[in-house]
């Protein structure tokens, strides 16, 4: 061992000790963090679910976006695909109905048929590859096998045009046990099993209905991610992403193996596209969403 002398290692300790106090979120990034960081693999094409960053200025989220080599985004006001498309990044998912007001319940049948249609058209319209849609919230006094039957149906109205135009009608799995936030868990949504949505969609037997695999919910509800992705690889359209427990970032105060899960992705042989859809809480925005595609760019 060198000589070192007393004061250079008080002055050691001393700084492992700061370090140690600090924040496990600070921590990381501190450590981890290369401002010069852009994709490099792309084994997996990464977008982005764009109300988690709000209040931020879509325009600027965008550019920060395309700073990072990632390659579209979704959840953002249709007034803007314009401008993204323009920065070279495309658009990975539009918007129909929302989780409340879903097709479980037979009274919003009609509504949830227009609602994709125009969804579907849109994305064809963009070249989006999906369109989001939902099962809704349960009803109260309904059977699961009334539910079940009204969603199928819902979807089978419209799976001729998805066809027709070549977009994919991705059904959400979202968890039903967090309470604490309006967009960290949804208490009532019928759909809150992986599996049970993954029945649904062989139900419909259209090659255009696919599963969204939010990677949050399932392993809220379910766990055993990576066993589910490689199960139902031949129904999963779309991925999004969040740290567990808490939607925050995909760093080391969270209980899920980001780039084991992304590599098992990749594994499948999967082409579409992983959105990041986890609540900021570092103070520096843009360093957490960095950090996110970093680690997902395996």
């Amino acid at each position: 061992m060198p000589n070192l002398g007393r004061r250079t290692l008080l002055s050691g300790a001393f700084a492992a000790a700061a370090a140690g106090a600090l924040p496990a979120r600070a921590r990381a990034a501190f450590q981890d963090d290369d401002p010069s960081f852009r994709i490099r693999n792309n084994r997996i094409k990464q977008s982005i679910m764009g109300w988690t960053f709000n209040p931020m200025p879509v325009e600027e989220l965008a550019r920060h976006c395309k700073a990072l080599g990632m390659h579209a985004m979704e959840g953002v006001d249709r007034k803007h695909y314009p401008m993204i498309r323009e920065l070279g990044m495309g658009i990975s998912l539009t918007g129909s109905h929302g989780f409340s007001k879903g097709p479980c319940n037979p009274e919003n049948r009609e509504f949830c048929i227009a609602k994709l249609r125009e969804a579907i058209d849109l994305a064809a319209e963009v070249g989006a590859p999906g369109a989001i849609t939902f099962t809704g919230m349960r009803v109260k006094g309904m059977s699961d096998e009334e539910q079940n039957r009204n969603c199928v149906e819902t979807w089978k109205a419209v799976m001729a045009h998805a066809e027709e135009k070549k977009v994919n009608v991705c059904l959400e799995h979202l968890n039903s046990r967090d309470a604490s936030h309006p967009m960290k868990g949804h208490p009532g949504y019928f759909g809150d099993h992986v599996d049970h949505c993954a029945d649904l969609i062989r139900a419909v037997g259209s090659p255009r209905m696919k599963l969204l695999f939010d990677i949050y919910h399932v392993q809220i509800m379910d766990g055993d991610v990576i066993r589910r992705i490689r199960q139902h690889k031949d129904l999963i359209g779309h991925y999004h992403t969040a740290g567990v427990p808490g939607r925050g970032e995909l760093d080391d105060t969270q209980e899920l193996n980001y780039p084991a899960i992304v590599r098992a992705i990749v594994e499948t042989g999967f082409q579409g596209y992983l959105a990041q859809e986890f609540i900021p809480t570092w103070a520096d925005r843009v360093k957490s969403l960095r950090h996110a595609v970093r680690t997902c760019d395996v």
